[in-house]
């Protein structure tokens, strides 16, 4: 009997309630009982035993009712000895529901209640990439009534909470729900309701091996019971792919943040402002990227279809066999087709009523610049250093020349077997003005500058920010001409940075952050910025304006987009090279109407997706 009690007083606070409520029934009809033994007709004007409960009753759980009894001493002793247990009892009753109610509260605030939520976006994990995701999630649910953000990650649910509100601040009508449990634990996993959200993003962890636990996190989602809504997981080395994909499955699409951000850099390394053209298409603040299958297209060459939206810009076509963007301009639209577009919004995406004005005169028909070899320097080394000169060889041509400075024990290491580049390695400290300078800077047309893995982030962005002001000094006093990019991991460094006018800065974290948004909100989109990132087929080229139309002459953006037909180009945008240090957009105007009129001069761009 004894294990018994002890067992049933283990289970919390509801069960302590009910021994409670069977003391205090004792104590009321044991002092009843004495009552009408002692003092059968006390007090004055009682009417019987269901009146003398009432009374014990009342002096239970209300032991100031004695003060005002009257009656013999055997009646005055039996109501002082209840009023006495009473006390006892509602000071246990209320210790009770205070001890409960606190432990209550603390669960709530520890995150471990489950979330009822429905069509909601599941975020598994914690990393700096959190903040982007849910900064962008909420744009892109702007415009819905509600909707809501679950988070489960080993991170305390009020710690969670203020760091997305100082990082994110106005979430507008987005609810953000946070769970502190482990995503690879299944009983975690119940608590975010999963049958009936909307997709899942996991999240590689700053920690050690981070693809690891990505891994196993993918498997425990394979695992669980019920339905299984899409999954995005981001990881950050190529090597586990395979690995991953067997582990999660069909209904996961894996994010390579490695091999994103490394083509990337080579791409932006080489055409100015790529960084912030692909910045625009991820979010959801400007041009974005959405899939139509309008009719009235059917049976249209891909280049009369680049005129057939007012307020929306044709890139490519989704066809069965795949994503082709700037397909041949007589490619026939079928109806299985669906159009790739950019556009500011999905109600921005209506036909034109007629065919645009097109200026003749101011066409211009340039010769394309023929591909020659390159000299190419690279400051730093770090993971994925190799991955970026092997994607450098597959765009230089051949007799080119890469120079690795840095000081890295690994530097140039792993790099058998390149086919147009040279490589030359130095060892050399990228923050040191004097080791720089005896590098002959000058002598080259690129200079990238990588994030050194040896130290923390935000050490390591200190010391590309001092290499970034080294150059920049250099190229004032020497007058030198050479384009920058640099990789970050902070995006409030890029303010910073700006003082040093880099041609580019990847904040890689950032950019993979916006692509796990962007894949969470539509799946359908990989196999498109998969294709933009590839160096095979059409990528995106900012070119001299004047290749395009007549410098300096008032044109609309309809008569670029033509011009731009004529060579075979997709052109999509343009570029104000005097706000090309102006944030956010640094000169970049992605899909402007067709009837704009603009003004381009020699120094101005219009991009375009081409084949080189």
């Amino acid at each position: 009997m004894r294990y018994w009690f002890d067992n049933t007083m283990s289970r919390g606070t509801a069960s302590l309630i009910g021994w409670l409520a069977l003391a205090s029934v004792a104590l009321i009809v044991v002092v009843a009982s004495l009552t009408l033994w002692l003092a059968p007709n006390e007090p004055d004007g009682v009417t019987g035993a269901g009146h003398v409960l009432w009374i014990a009753l009342m002096h239970a759980f209300s032991p100031a009712k004695i003060s005002s009894d009257r009656g013999s001493i055997a009646y005055m002793a039996v109501m002082f000895a209840g009023s006495l247990g009473g006390l006892f009892i509602v000071s246990l009753l209320v210790g009770l529901l205070s001890n409960g109610l606190k432990e209550k509260v603390d669960r709530l605030r520890r995150g471990r209640s489950k979330v009822v939520e429905s069509g909601h976006t599941v975020v598994l994990g914690w990393s700096d990439q959190i903040f982007t995701i849910v900064a962008e999630l909420v744009k892109a649910h702007a415009s819905q009534r509600s909707s809501a953000i679950a988070i489960l990650a080993e991170r305390d649910k009020l710690e969670m909470e203020e760091e997305i509100r100082e990082h994110v601040g106005d979430l507008g009508r987005t609810r953000v729900v946070c769970r502190t449990g482990r995503p690879t634990e299944p009983h975690d996993l119940a608590l975010m309701n999963l049958t009936a959200a909307n997709s899942v993003v996991v999240l590689s962890p700053d920690r050690e091996d981070p693809d690891a636990h990505v891994i196993k996190i993918l498997l425990a989602l394979a695992k669980r019971e019920g339905s299984h809504p899409p999954v995005v997981a981001g990881l950050t080395s190529s090597r586990n792919i395979a690995a991953a994909r067997l582990a999660g499955g069909t209904d996961v699409h894996l994010v390579d943040s490695d091999d994103t951000a490394s083509r990337l850099i080579v791409q932006s390394s080489r055409q100015s402002g790529m960084s912030v053209v692909c910045m625009d298409l991820l979010n959801f603040d400007g041009g974005e990227i959405y899939l139509r299958t309008p009719k009235k297209t059917v049976g249209m060459t891909y280049g009369d279809a680049l005129h057939a939206y007012q307020t929306a810009s044709v890139i490519g076509l989704r066809r069965p066999s795949g994503v082709v963007l700037n397909p041949p301009m007589d490619t026939v639209i079928a109806a299985e087709d669906e159009v790739i577009v950019i556009a500011h919004d999905d109600s921005h995406i209506s036909l034109a009523a007629g065919m645009p004005s097109v200026d003749e005169s101011v066409i211009v028909m340039a010769p394309a610049t023929p591909i020659e070899p390159e000299r190419t320097l690279l400051l730093n080394w770090n993971g994925r250093a190799e991955q970026i000169v092997r994607y450098l060889d597959g765009y230089v041509a051949p007799g080119s020349v890469l120079e690795v400075a840095a000081d890295h024990p690994n530097a140039g290491t792993g790099l058998a077997g390149l086919r147009n580049l040279t490589v030359n390695v130095k060892d050399c400290d990228t923050t040191d003005r004097y080791a720089l300078e005896s590098l002959g800077v000058g002598l080259f047309q690129h200079v990238i500058v990588l994030s050194d893995d040896r130290f923390d982030p935000h050490h390591s962005d200190t010391r590309t920010l001092m290499t970034l002001l080294q150059l920049r000094d250099m190229q004032s006093t020497l007058g030198e001409h050479y384009s920058i990019v640099s990789e970050m991991h902070d995006e409030n460094n890029r303010a910073l940075a700006e003082v040093t006018e880099a041609d580019d800065i990847v904040i890689s974290d950032t950019v993979i952050g916006l692509l796990l948004a962007q894949l969470a909100e539509n799946r359908h989109l990989a196999d498109v910025f998969a294709y933009l990132f590839d160096s095979r087929g059409s990528e995106i080229y900012p070119r001299p304006a004047a290749s395009y139309v007549k410098a300096g002459t008032q044109v609309t953006f309809s008569t670029v987009v033509e011009a731009a037909r004529r060579r075979g180009e997709t052109a999509i945008g343009y570029r104000n090279a005097q706000a090309r240090n102006d944030p956010p957009h640094y000169g970049i105007v992605l899909n402007p109407a067709k009837a704009e009129p603009i003004v381009l001069d020699e120094t101005d761009s219009v991009i375009v997706l081409a084949e080189s």
